[in-house]
């Protein structure tokens, strides 16, 4: 193992006056003797300003995954550099069992953790990477405030990587205790045998005196309930975080949480932030899991993108990375009938609002065209409400087939304020029946809730329906048209992943299953799941609005499950534009913000 270069920053000419009596400058060349495993060295720095520290580092183990090289380094004595001023010192070992170019050969190892003001460990990096790549080059930075390095004490839980984290954190300056429950076998006894601080037995530890608990007793593929000593260590940790106010920072997965369902197997860590890595999980996002989670970081650990290829991943992030590209924009050339000409069909004169709502939406959200297809009694009512809107009398299923003989209308909206009945049913199904493969449907509220005792006369009508379906229940429309029954593969319950998944297969449409956790999944499998949602969207007629801005999105061409997945986020982030005192007319008119921000996005 070799020191292949040590760099120290203070914002002013530095130099390292001596490594084991050696005079170098301050990046060492590369070509040092061979360090040993165990031993430590020790470099003075010096500074232009002639504020000297002194800096001790070793090697702490040669045993650990081919390539993942710890550094223990401290850094003895107080900085006297002006307050708030950075000092930063880099370690960087090499594994040069293997040769790769030094292109690729950068990768720092660490955590963030911003509570504490005094210290900060941090992880940058440069390229891309496999974990535990041999040949590949390590780094482990710290950075100190100006105030003493040593302030804060930590105590790490772990049951598998914590001895890495541990040994990072004390490299950096931290006061740490390893608390471990028994390792016997694989990473766990290699990181626990790395470790050569303080360690006492996880289940009899205390928090007294301590200022962050980092959390790495189980990760995401944990695949059974927790119970006895670990169970109750996880209680006394959640008790302790509460009572005390300090932070607990988890890694990969809160313990405690399923990294596929995001339930919680008998008792979970309830976490400040998580830091995962490559990729989040599933269990990240869905509920509760998610809530367990705090502050959720996804660091790069120097896995290769390249390895998305061979997991074909069929499950996304709902956020634009997934759609934006599908996203419909207006060309120099266009016109009103190329942006799409949503139909929204409207209730009864008690009822008219929320159709109204959709047909709003469905404008802000593109659609060149919006017509409101109302009952004779309510055609007063609408009249005086409408604008932008246009109006057109549709008082029964064959009048509404009427209005869909003109092509050009190639979005249907139905549901919202519809009325539960067979009046509704025979609508949803004179509009699934007629149309070109071009026209997409989206089926919400009433027009779900109609079929509850025969849903599968409406799966019947979707199947045969010349283009594409979105259903967009919430929980109780859910409930009340599907029973997806059994487990999932980890042996937890089935998730709303799981459920939305299920849905969609049977019924052949798009579903979106509504939430603060909305999963959008396809009959082919692929789904989404939105990463956040505002409180806020809990009001009276936001979910008529959602179905408007998902019929804006596919009267302009979008496909389906891009169309479903933007409506969702377009419709989460106007909320939380808007914030304290949303009602549902807010979510359309608040649209051109949440429009301006996806045009900033893309240039």
């Amino acid at each position: 193992f070799h020191v292949s270069d040590l760099e120290v920053v203070d914002n002013s000419p530095l130099e390292v006056s001596s490594i084991s009596g050696q005079t170098r400058p301050y990046v060492v060349p590369a070509a040092l003797p061979a360090f040993v495993v165990g031993a430590s060295y020790n470099a003075t720095i010096s500074t232009a300003g002639g504020n000297p520290a002194s800096l001790a580092w070793s090697i702490s183990s040669g045993s650990l995954p081919p390539g993942l090289l710890l550094v223990a380094g401290t850094i003895g004595g107080t900085p006297t550099s002006s307050a708030g001023s950075p000092y930063i010192f880099g370690i960087t070992v090499t594994d040069t069992v293997s040769g790769y170019s030094s292109a690729e050969q950068q990768f720092a190892l660490g955590i963030t953790v911003s509570s504490l003001p005094d210290l900060t460990v941090v992880a940058s990096h440069t390229g891309n990477f496999t974990q535990g790549q041999t040949g590949v080059t390590y780094t482990v930075d710290a950075i100190n405030t100006g105030t003493a390095p040593t302030s804060g004490t930590v105590t790490v839980v772990d049951n598998l990587p914590a001895g890495m984290t541990a040994t990072a954190m004390a490299g950096a300056g931290w006061n740490c205790t390893l608390a471990t429950l028994t390792c016997t076998r694989g990473d766990a006894l290699a990181a626990a045998a790395a470790w050569d601080g303080a360690v006492e037995p996880a289940e009899t530890c205390s928090f007294d005196g301590t200022d962050l608990v980092v959390d790495a007793l189980f990760g995401a593929g944990l695949a059974r309930d927790i119970d006895g000593p670990a169970a109750d260590l996880i209680a006394r940790l959640n008790k302790w975080r509460r009572e005390s106010g300090q932070h607990v920072v988890a890694v990969d997965m809160p313990s405690g949480i399923d990294g596929t369902t995001g339930a919680v197997r008998g008792v979970a860590v309830e976490a400040d932030a998580t830091v995962t890595f490559f990729r989040l999980k599933s269990g990240h996002l869905l509920l509760p899991g998610r809530l367990h989670c705090g502050a959720l970081t996804c660091a790069n650990i120097g896995i290769r993108a390249g390895v998305l290829a061979d997991i074909a991943p069929d499950i996304f992030v709902n956020a634009p990375g997934f759609w934006l590209e599908a996203l419909p924009f207006p060309k120099i050339e266009g016109h009103k009938y190329s942006r799409g000409h949503a139909l929204v069909v409207c209730g009864g004169a008690s009822f008219t609002g929320a159709a109204r709502l959709a047909a709003a939406a469905a404008l802000r959200a593109g659609a060149g065209l919006v017509t409101l297809a109302s009952p004779r009694d309510a055609m007063a009512i609408n009249a005086g409400a409408l604008t932008s809107v246009m109006l057109r009398e549709a008082d029964d299923a064959a009048a509404l087939a009427e209005l869909l003989t003109d092509a050009r209308k190639n979005v249907v909206a139905l549901g919202p304020g519809l009325g539960v009945s067979e009046a509704t049913r025979e609508k949803v199904e004179i509009a699934l029946k007629g149309g070109s493969s071009s026209r997409a449907f989206v089926l919400d509220a009433d027009a779900l809730t109609s079929f509850s005792d025969e849903p599968e006369r409406l799966w019947q009508a979707i199947k045969a329906a010349p283009g594409p379906v979105v259903l967009t229940p919430h929980a109780g429309e859910f409930a009340r048209l599907f029973d997806p029954k059994g487990r999932s593969p980890s042996g937890a319950p089935l998730s709303k992943l799981d459920k939305a998944r299920a849905a969609a297969r049977e019924s052949g449409a798009v579903l979106l299953f509504k939430g603060p956790d909305t999963v959008v999944a396809a009959p082919d499998g692929r789904a989404t799941i939105l990463s956040y949602a505002s409180p806020w969207l809990a009001t009276a007629g936001s979910g008529d609005t959602l179905t408007g801005i998902i019929a804006g999105l596919l009267a302009q061409g979008m496909a389906p499950l891009a169309a479903a997945s933007c409506g969702a986020w377009m419709h989460a982030r106007a909320a939380a534009i808007f914030g304290p005192g949303l009602i549902a007319e807010d979510i359309a008119a608040t649209l051109p913000a949440v429009w301006r921000e996806l045009v900033d996005e893309l240039g």
